[in-house]
């Protein structure tokens, strides 16, 4: 009302690798090194947060575990992801002209990278009908896809990617729904910000199946919050569950070790 406003999202560039994850304290090194083997191993892997928690920040970091003999394309709102890739398609929606034509958009963009033979689909954010299409492509041998949805913990994502898939309004039951996240989703991670500003992953969970018509989510690693310090710091520690998780299996099966960390 008193004029015109300019909003600018400015990414930090010390913020470019794992191991500034690890410096500032947002993760553990079991955690740093479990997602290194997931995205290696190409599970599909959903990052979950609020706004500014930083998971276009996370997205861009684990894609430098990507490797560069792989055709990896990204679908953005507005281009952010920097890939240092040598084999990296970016594309990029478009609103419609004055006309009212010319619209490109997510969906769009998901269904065509499918055409380009990708080994890898990155979308920066899912937030509509392209779930369905999303879902499809991790079903149909598009493994290691990696995206980012805004919820407050990893059942609101699956539940959030439920709801966008039943707005496509096609005539499918909820229970086939939830079948196809469970065999599409391997990987959930949660990252948030706490009460002092700082990031944390809070979570790395694993789609483990259905109980009761439910899809359920077994934690991996976690970090609780206990309280603040005299400083206004927050207060935690992170846990590992020693539990050998279902994925390990698929870890495994691409050649690759976690150096007994679940034994």
């Amino acid at each position: 009302l008193k004029g015109p406003v300019l909003t600018i999202r400015k990414f930090n560039k010390k913020l470019e690798s794992i191991d500034d994850l690890l410096r500032r304290g947002s993760l553990t090194v079991d955690m740093a090194r479990f997602l290194e083997v997931a995205v290696e191993a190409k599970l599909n892997i959903i990052i979950s947060g609020g706004t500014g928690t930083g998971k276009t920040t996370l997205l861009n970091i684990l894609s430098g575990f990507l490797g560069e003999d792989e055709r990896i394309i990204t679908i953005e709102d507005a281009a952010e992801l920097k890939l240092h890739q040598k084999h990296v398609i970016s594309l990029e929606t478009r609103l419609t002209n004055y006309e009212g034509e010319g619209e490109v958009t997510i969906r769009d963009l998901v269904r065509n990278s499918l055409r380009m033979r990708p080994d890898r689909i990155i979308v920066g954010e899912v937030r509509g009908k392209e779930a369905f299409d999303m879902m499809q492509a991790m079903n149909t041998g598009h493994e290691g896809s990696l995206t980012t949805l805004h919820a407050n913990n990893p059942i609101d994502a699956i539940n959030r990617l439920e709801t966008m898939i039943l707005m496509n309004e096609m005539e499918i039951p909820v229970s086939a729904v939830r079948g196809y996240i469970e065999n599409a989703i391997d990987i959930v991670i949660q990252i948030d910000r706490l009460s002092d500003g700082k990031r944390k992953i809070t979570s790395i969970s694993e789609v483990a199946g259905m109980e009761d018509g439910n899809i359920l989510l077994k934690d991996i690693f976690t970090f609780k919050q206990t309280g603040v310090s005299g400083d206004g710091n927050a207060v935690g520690e992170f846990r590992m569950y020693k539990r050998k998780p279902l994925v390990y299996d698929k870890i495994v099966r691409k050649g690759l070790e976690l150096k007994d960390m679940f034994n």
